[in-house]
Parts: structure tokens; C-alpha cells; sequence
């Protein structure tokens, strides 16, 4: 899931608006989504619904080879998510040709069942349709079990990007960003932002850009050229991270390589998280493609959906673990056992020379009568209870 904020400053109007966008992928297992909501814990097949190989040999009738079931199941909406459609938002656009509520990808020779009072609209590229709701009716999509093709057109990628952290030792390190074109004949233009926690300090003077051809020659071509602008706002301690903006330019058939160093911050110990061995989670660089690049996607399609505004192109790169300077966490315990342990000592002795007082034989005064025999009787016991009888 991914929010977009972004301000926008119609030419007709005096102020502006902030657009919030969110978008959401979901990726869903087909057959696990099936299974009934009041058992969904998973159990064999029976027999009799197995779907065995009919190319393996069997020996007997009571032997199976199953074969799982094939990715283009039928499905609908009220089976996979439990309900269906309510009907259309009634904040949508007020224009009927406008409203596209529900699209899915499928052939225009693909069958779709649909309830009643959708409206249908086919692409002019024959691989999807989108459907218009009413307020008030549900809706519910069917997508029975057919053969499609296997062969999907897939659209050249526009920018390829990587982003990794390099540098050894505790105390600095670097970010190198990788950003390849792979359009022969077109440069792309495009707006590269990301935010940095507070502990990662970047050099922004230490800022590079090499430009390589796909042979891995690098090409003569200045910095300047490649950053077009930079926008930078310092991160302050425990309050906000670093931003970095900047708006690039990779020439055609290029590979464009940012790399800038940073110092690691020292934190306190009681910033640290209870897996603090694991790293620091950094986040993902963001791409906006420019509105030039999204004409350019949108050439190969029909004047009217040309016409239409392409919604901005984003990409995401992966995110990041930085590794700080962990501290000794059983330190402590250590200093406090040994801490205690020369206290004890100290304390014992400076009280045993305070308490104890040393005299002489001579200066120790006389035993009395009954001290003396006290004595007596304590020996006699002893030497009475240390003899040993003989039994024979």
C-alpha cells in the first residue's frame, strides 16, 4: 500500500489543493481464498475430486499422481473476498464515460459475467475492459474456467533502478543508486527523492554521477547534464530525517550511478531497538517519471485514451538495513556486579578495623571462679564424649 501527497495548482483557480492518492496491490492465492470461511483450515483432497496425471503409468486403480489445479480457475469476487460490490461511490465523476469503477484484464474473447446493470466498456487494445456501477445496485463479478493465452505483451520498462549501501567499518559508509535507461532512442527524465533517518548524515559535496553506455564504457558526459536540479533539507537530531530531491536525466542506452557518503550517528543506548545486531531499516527510494515519459507510454494506444490524463508513474526501490555501532548491552551488568563486588570488600574491611578491637595477652583482664569452672566442665565433657568402647 502507498499514499501520495502531492499539491496541485489548477491554472484556473487562485489557491491549491493537496491530492491524496493511495494505492493498494494485493496479491491473493485463488484456492487458499476458496476455502469455506467457517473450516478454513486446509484438509485432503478427497479421492473422487483428485485430478490425476493421465500421462504417468498407474499400476493400480487405488494410485494417483495429482496435479495441481491450473492458474486460470474460475473465480468471482463474492467467493474470493466474502462479499460483493455495494455499487458505485457516489463521489466518483458525475460524467457517465468517466466512470470506471472495476477493470479487469482479460481478452476481449474471454467470457466475463457480470450482475445486471453494469456498463461495459471494452480498450481499443483488446486486453481489458472496465465496467461502470450505480449507486445502488451490487455488483459481482464471474470469471468462469478457460483456456487463455499464455502470451501477454508486456511494455518495455521505462527505468530500471537499484539502490544499495556500500562502505566497510562502524563509523561511515555510502549510498550508491543505479539507474539504467534501457530506451535506444529516448532519454528519460525523472525526479529521484528520498528521506534518510536522522542518524545517516550524507555528504552532499561528495555527491558523483558517471554515466556508462550498456558496454560499461563510461561517457564523457558532466554532472551537470545528468542533475538537472537538487533540493536538500538537513535532517536535525531526533526530530526530522534528511531530504534529498533531485531531478535526473538519463541519455539513451545509459546507466547513470549516484554515489555519496555518509557518517553513522552514535545513539543512545536506550535508542535501541531489542534486535539492534539486525540493522536499521532505511526507506525506499521514490521515482516519479515526468509527464514526457508518460506520453511516451501512452503513444502506442488510441487517440482517446491518449487524451485522457495518464496518472503519474512512480517506482519504489528496495528498502534498506544500516548497520549502527551496537554497544556492549551486558555491560552494565557487568560494571554493577563489579561495582557491588569492590564495595563489599571495601565496606567489610574499613567495618572490621572500625568494630574489632586488638589487645595484648598481658592486656586482657583476668578470668574469674566461675569462668574457670565453666572451663573445666567443657573439657571434661569433651574428653568424655571423645572416648571409644570397645565391644567385643
Amino acid at each position: 500500500m502507498s499514499i501520495d501527497v502531492r499539491p496541485t495548482c489548477p491554472d484556473d483557480t487562485d489557491g491549491c489543493q493537496v491530492e491524496i492518492e493511495q494505492t493498494v496491490d494485493l496479491v491473493l492465492d485463488v484456492e487458499r481464498a476458496k476455502r469455506p470461511r467457517d473450516n478454513p483450515i486446509p484438509r485432503p483432497v478427497p479421492a473422487e475430486e483428485l485430478i490425476c496425471d493421465q500421462s504417468k503409468p498407474y499400476n493400480s486403480h487405488d494410485t494417483c499422481y495429482p496435479v495441481g489445479k491450473s492458474a486460470d480457475q474460475g473465480w468471482r469476487l463474492s467467493e474470493v473476498f466474502g462479499r460483493n460490490i455495494p455499487g458505485g461511490c457516489p463521489l466518483t465523476e458525475e460524467e457517465e464515460n468517466k466512470r470506471q469503477h472495476v477493470c479487469i484484464k482479460v481478452p476481449n474473447d474471454g467470457d466475463v459475467l457480470v450482475t445486471a446493470g453494469a456498463i461495459e466498456r471494452k480498450s481499443p487494445d483488446g486486453l481489458s475492459r472496465c465496467y461502470s456501477l450505480l449507486d445502488d445496485f451490487p455488483f459481482d463479478l464471474v470469471l468462469p474456467s478457460q483456456s487463455q493465452s499464455p502470451e501477454v505483451p508486456l511494455e518495455q520498462p521505462v527505468l530500471h533502478a537499484e539502490r544499495t549501501i556500500i562502505g566497510r567499518g562502524q563509523e561511515r559508509g555510502g549510498m550508491r543508486s543505479i539507474l539504467a535507461n534501457p530506451s535506444q532512442t529516448n532519454a528519460v527524465e525523472f525526479i529521484y527523492f528520498e528521506t534518510l533517518p536522522w542518524f545517516m548524515r550524507p555528504y552532499v559535496h561528495t555527491l558523483k554521477a558517471k554515466v556508462r553506455n550498456l558496454n560499461g564504457t563510461v561517457v564523457p558526459i558532466p554532472a551537470s547534464e545528468i542533475i538537472k536540479d537538487v533540493f536538500y533539507r538537513p535532517a536535525m537530531d531526533r526530530k526530522r530525517g534528511t531530504q534529498l530531491e533531485l531531478i535526473l536525466s538519463v541519455p539513451a542506452a545509459s546507466t547513470v550511478t549516484l554515489i555519496y557518503d555518509f557518517e553513522k550517528a552514535i545513539l543512545r543506548y536506550t535508542e535501541y531497538p531489542p534486535d539492534a545486531n539486525r540493522g536499521f531499516n532505511v526507506a525506499p527510494a521514490v521515482i516519479r517519471l515526468l509527464d514526457d515519459q508518460n506520453m511516451a507510454k501512452g503513444q502506442g494506444k488510441s487517440s482517446e485514451s491518449r487524451a485522457q490524463p495518464q496518472p503519474p508513474i512512480y517506482l519504489r526501490t528496495t528498502s534498506l538495513l544500516l548497520p549502527l555501532p551496537t554497544p556492549d548491552f551486558s555491560m552494565p551488568y557487568n560494571v554493577i556486579i563489579l561495582t557491588s563486588t569492590v564495595m563489599a570488600l571495601a565496606f567489610g574491611s574499613i567495618f572490621n578495623i572500625l568494630v574489632r578491637r586488638l589487645v595484648a595477652v598481658e592486656e586482657a583482664p583476668e578470668s574469674g571462679i566461675k569462668a574457670k569452672i565453666l572451663g573445666c566442665i567443657v573439657a571434661v565433657k569433651d574428653k568424655l564424649g571423645g572416648k571409644v568402647v570397645k565391644v567385643e
